[in-house]
């Protein structure tokens, strides 16, 4: 594993406790389809949360919350479709969780972040 990816796990991992600490359950991690890909599934109550967790150890590009185009945004979308035709369909939204370095004190959680409509 390279740094960049170990960097990345621990974010996923900071993002997924941070989570659970607030009352959501991790119900999968890493789902890949061809197209796209979303880095947690959680569960919200009834609600199926796809979360898009974002590291970014630098800011001179815009930080975590500007890499996020709308060209992710509709890759995650699509990964989510395909969750939902597997799982059946659930009430559900996009968060995003900002990890501005791998401290829980740098965490932003953008809930609802955006809509798939």
């Amino acid at each position: 594993m390279s740094t960049r990816q170990a960097k990345g796990a621990a974010g996923e991992q900071l993002a997924a406790d941070y989570l659970m600490r607030q009352g959501l359950s991790v119900i999968e991690r890493n789902l890949r389809v061809k197209g796209g890909e979303i880095d947690l599934v959680c569960r919200d109550g009834k609600t199926t949360v796809f979360v898009e967790g974002r590291l970014r150890s630098r800011s001179d590009f815009g930080g975590a919350a500007a890499s996020i185009t709308a060209t992710k945004q509709a890759r995650l979308i699509l990964a989510a479709r395909h969750w939902l035709l597997r799982h059946g369909e659930t009430p559900c939204r996009f968060d995003c969780m900002l990890l501005d370095g791998l401290e829980s004190k740098n965490i932003e959680w953008l809930r609802d972040a955006f809509s798939a409509d």
